[in-house]
């Protein structure tokens, strides 16, 4: 069912957004619910039915997602439900949703949950930091969509939600920054912490509760009420502009006083990448990280951004497995991965 995405890749992903050497992405996601209905985990088979006829119904005459294709959950495998969460265009909760589906546009620019913890999560991908263009593109969709949907709203409160964090705005924001500057300089265990008192949060490479690794951190805004979201994406703006700068100064730094033992540290990742026979998903993603920054520091043969982006996703397993055309234990996705590799880098 998905083997078209197999081949193609998401807009998202090519490099061409501001500071798109240190921002991968921006991402700005709306939780959404319909009046009167249960939210997705107390709602029954028959609510879920008529809040996905609703909102389809609604899709089908928005010009932006005209195209979009509408995708059943239950009718996925377990590798594409997977690959679609190593796209970013579902959550990892998504599968387990009783009568779920999701809505993507072409390009992958757009994608729309239905009945996962809320009715709808709408959310727009774009490249490199574009946190106030990304807003405008969801602002404007959310907009059409709320012409036909009643959403569930208190004027004392905002947008209704199904967990309390995200009650008012709705709104989730998050920049995926790749800072191995920061990190050689050993300052994000400084940074981290900081966010908090910001009202942001770290998060991982799949978001919420996933692992941060490769030097790659989503930031986000945290708090949801009581402001504005023009404002919390001010706020975030201000934030990762701040990292942003912090990493350009360590690079700097590291352009002008870097070690013989540094450079060898990336010429050894990218003589691993090269040659390895077997590269384990974490691992790939740590020596891609290593090479990402000695190919900035001019200390590596060029490579494209837009392809590093891309290995980061397509070396994931479910999309391995995709490429291989059947489920493949750890073992062979390894060998394929490596191989996979070598085509990209040679």
């Amino acid at each position: 069912m998905l083997e078209k995405y197999v081949n193609e890749f998401p807009e998202w992903l090519n490099a061409k957004g501001k500071f798109a050497d240190i921002a991968v992405s921006t991402r700005i996601r709306l939780a959404r619910n319909i009046k009167d209905i249960p939210f997705a985990y107390w709602a029954s088979m028959r609510d879920l039915k008529r809040t996905t006829d609703m909102i389809t119904s609604c899709i089908e005459n928005i010009d932006m997602l005209k195209n979009s294709d509408i995708i059943t959950i239950n009718e996925l495998s377990n590798v594409e439900k997977q690959f679609l969460v190593e796209r970013h265009l579902i959550s990892p909760e998504l599968p387990s949703s009783k009568f779920g589906s999701v809505v993507i546009s072409e390009k992958e620019m757009i994608s729309i949950m239905i009945n996962e913890e809320d009715h709808l999560r709408i959310q727009v991908l774009s490249s490199g930091f574009n946190l106030f263009d990304t807003w405008k593109i969801l602002s404007s969709l959310d907009d059409k969509l709320s012409f036909n949907l009643p959403y569930a709203y208190s004027f004392n409160f905002g947008y209704l939600t199904s967990c309390p964090t995200n009650v008012g705005t709705g709104l989730r924001a998050s920049v995926m920054l790749h800072i191995p500057g920061l990190s050689l300089a050993n300052k994000i265990e400084k940074l981290l912490p900081a966010l908090s008192k910001l009202g942001m949060v770290s998060r991982g490479f799949y978001g919420e509760k996933s692992e941060s690794f490769g030097d790659l951190f989503q930031v986000s805004n945290q708090i949801t009420l009581g402001k504005r979201e023009e404002e919390l994406i001010e706020e975030l703006q201000k934030t990762v502009s701040q990292i942003i700068s912090y990493e350009q100064e360590e690079r700097e730094l590291l352009k002008k006083h870097g070690s013989f033992q540094l450079e060898d540290r990336f010429k050894r990742a990218y003589a691993l990448l090269l040659n390895a026979k077997v590269i384990p998903s974490k691992e790939a993603i740590e020596l891609l990280s290593v090479v990402r920054l000695g190919i900035l520091l001019d200390l590596l043969p060029p490579t494209p951004l837009e392809r590093l982006n891309r290995l980061l996703i397509i070396i994931q397993p479910a999309h391995l497995q995709m490429v291989v055309g059947k489920p493949s234990g750890p073992d062979k996705r390894d060998i394929v991965r490596a191989e996979l590799i070598h085509k990209e880098f040679l």
